[in-house]
């Protein structure tokens, strides 16, 4: 089973109005000993915001400037990038290794929690199940069985067409992951043995 956002995510959330200050942002975080805090809706349709200790530092020390003064909504993100809680950890890494970021809140309609660099590394199961070794055990498993499909119901079936297509996912998810390109799907292969498979690509949905 694949770890979500939901499972690892820190539901003891710090947030903080737009209109506070710093020096009261910067007081949040030392109580709490957080690095961000999500930045609180004016309403209901509004989005959510994000300041994290780098903000500050960045935006306002290195400047020399009064953080008794400035207002959190100077040197927030909003909107801020948000996760879903359903979404999977590694998902959710590679979205911060896309973005560069190390910290974003979990919503669903409202705000369930957040989910950090610290959460994947203490709480996600990437040391134990390794998610590329776990997609080509399931690679080889769906390629078994459209194998299977395929000699019982016929090389140009709709139902071996299908059983490849989840093949064909699957393996395009493991060379995105190792940003590889696939030289020759399990399909093309199956289609060297099967010549007449290739017909199986054409059919109503």
């Amino acid at each position: 089973m694949m770890l979500k956002a939901k499972d690892i995510m820190t539901t003891d959330v710090v947030t903080i109005r737009g209109s506070a200050t710093v020096a009261e942002a910067v007081k949040k975080i030392n109580e709490h000993a957080v690095r961000a805090l999500i930045v609180e809706r004016r309403h209901e349709q509004d989005a959510y915001g994000i300041v994290t200790e780098t903000d500050i530092i960045y935006k306002v020390t290195a400047f020399g400037k009064d953080p008794k003064k400035m207002r959190v909504y100077e040197i927030m993100t909003k909107p801020c990038i948000v996760v879903n809680p359903d979404l999977g950890v590694e998902y959710v890494a590679r979205l911060f290794a896309q973005t560069h970021i190390h910290l974003a809140p979990v919503i669903q309609d409202t705000l369930l929690g957040v989910i950090s660099i610290g959460d994947i590394l203490r709480k996600g199961d990437f040391v134990e199940k390794p998610k590329s070794i776990l997609l080509e055990e399931r690679i080889e498993q769906a390629i078994q069985e459209a194998r299977a499909t395929c000699a019982e119901k016929g090389a140009t079936s709709k139902e071996c067409a299908a059983a490849w297509d989840i093949v064909e996912e699957l393996q395009a998810e493991a060379a995105h992951q190792k940003a590889e390109r696939i030289e020759k799907t399990a399909f093309e292969v199956y289609c060297d043995e099967n010549p007449d498979a290739f017909e199986a690509r054409v059919y109503d949905n």
